[in-house]
């Protein structure tokens, strides 16, 4: 093919950096558009829960040591009620008549309460604040009188809760509180595994490193959030904060690190192996730096259950859910209406073809991460409204968030968010008949019989191998 020269050469250049301009200003509007909605979207979320969480127990009147407990020894639990974690329910822990801290059990049942040194403590379950149906088996039993706490050692207390009670007693309760936990946690892992997908399918690397992603978003919340160690702003600023930080780390984990590589042409599988060693390395500094003991958000240190019908979930469930579908949907209409989420899709689907087309794939695969590493930000924050932070709550939804991924198709810019329904509402709906320690090989069942029918994935590409 013959070259254009002279005045043709000049003015297919200016054309050529014309549109490199025009798209180069497009995907500025759009990130900024993307970071504003989930500004936006945090603000309204948290003043929603704000409006709803009025039975939330005051955080005046329970000083949470979940919550800013960094001592090295103390006392620490799990609250289960026939086999599901009972939430909101405060712990006092005194010794000789003096108290000494006190802890709300976070979403599945966990608490745990520092001492300031090794001895002898009472443990106190404030039966007051169980939540309606939940009963000791035995209401008296409600005191350990003579626990001993070691040097530099949590010691587990335990209460036993009646297991006589039943769940609803009938099908209708049941099913329909499940499936709400299913939608919930559905919407949850799907918005952190897009990112994940959309990563693969312009890069081709498989990120096992994307889970500290959703753990870094939760914690920077956590950490803007908290009253001791943070600026403690409002949980609507710490939120939009947490995921405009991630979506940094994500460009800057491009431009520093896998840019680097791929221009030195290291091989996917050396990737991927970088990429297992750099989540190690996120994770277990996560656990140096915050510690290892569950942590719940300020303003959300328990809330009672509401009750619609027969329906049972906790006041910020109505911001959780409509937060994440309507992320999920407006991200969705991103990629397909605007200019910057055709590209992406583009070089998603071809990115030879993508950058014969005038598409600047450099620069699309930087927004993909920033894009992916805001939304596993934002489901880490979200995540953490469900149950406790933790440094490994990430890389407990790992194998949840690749099932996702390649159930909807591997690649799929879309394909994520009905996988992530589907693994969601599979694992939940499994515990009206198992318990619920097997809901994810449930979720695994189901992703293995979808790939029986659909190899691909449900939108996913057949491709021609061999």
């Amino acid at each position: 093919m013959l070259r254009p020269t002279g005045a043709a050469d000049v003015v297919a250049r200016r054309v050529a950096r014309r549109e490199r301009g025009r798209q180069r200003r497009v995907g500025v509007r759009v990130l900024a558009t993307f970071l504003l909605v989930a500004m936006l979207g945090g603000i309204v979320g948290g003043v929603l829960t704000l409006i709803v969480s009025g039975t939330a127990i005051a955080q005046d009147d329970v000083d949470d040591g979940l919550l800013t407990d960094d001592t090295e020894q103390g006392v620490f639990g799990t609250l289960e009620s026939v086999g599901e974690g009972v939430e909101g329910v405060v712990i006092q822990v005194s010794r000789d008549g003096t108290e000494v801290g006190t802890a709300v059990s976070a979403g599945d049942g966990t608490w745990r309460v520092g001492v300031p040194d090794a001895g002898v403590y009472q443990v106190e379950l404030v039966v007051e604040t169980l939540p309606e149906g939940v009963e000791l088996r035995d209401p008296d039993d409600n005191v350990r009188e003579r626990i001993r706490v070691s040097p530099n050692r949590d010691q587990r207390v335990r209460f036993a809760f009646d297991e006589e009670r039943e769940r609803p007693s009938t099908v209708i309760p049941r099913l329909a509180n499940t499936s709400w936990n299913g939608l919930k946690f559905g919407l949850v892992v799907a918005l952190c595994s897009v990112g994940l997908s959309l990563v693969f399918g312009s890069t081709g690397l498989v990120n096992f490193a994307h889970a500290e992603l959703v753990t870094f978003g939760a914690l920077a919340a956590w950490f803007f959030n908290s009253p001791t160690v943070g600026p403690q702003v409002a949980f609507v600023v710490a939120a939009p904060l947490a995921v405009v930080v991630a979506g940094g780390v994500g460009a800057g984990l491009r431009t520093g690190l896998w840019r680097p590589l791929e221009r030195r042409r290291v091989g996917l599988i050396s990737l991927m192996i970088v990429s297992i060693g750099l989540g190690f390395l996120a994770r277990y500094g996560f656990a140096v730096v915050f510690g290892s003991s569950p942590r719940t958000y300020n303003e959300f240190a328990a809330q009672r259950p509401w009750s619609w019908g027969p329906l049972v979930f906790p006041p910020k469930d109505l911001v959780i859910i409509p937060l994440c579908a309507v992320v999920l949907v407006l991200f969705a209409i991103a990629l397909q209406r605007s200019r910057l989420g055709t590209a992406i899709r583009a070089v998603s689907d071809n990115r030879d073809l993508a950058e014969t087309s005038g598409i600047d794939v450099q620069r699309t695969v930087l927004v993909v991460w920033v894009l992916g590493a805001g939304l596993a930000g934002l489901g880490g924050v979200v995540f953490g409204l469900t149950q406790a932070v933790q440094w490994d709550m990430g890389f407990r939804l790992l194998l949840i968030i690749f099932a996702a991924v390649i159930l909807g198709g591997l690649g799929s810019a879309y394909g994520p968010m009905i996988g992530g329904l589907v693994i969601g509402f599979a694992g939940e709906l499994s515990t009206l008949w198992v318990s619920a320690e097997f809901r994810v090989a449930f979720a695994l069942a189901a992703l293995i019989v979808v790939l029986l029918v659909r190899p691909q994935g449900i939108l996913g590409v057949r491709e021609r191998v061999g």
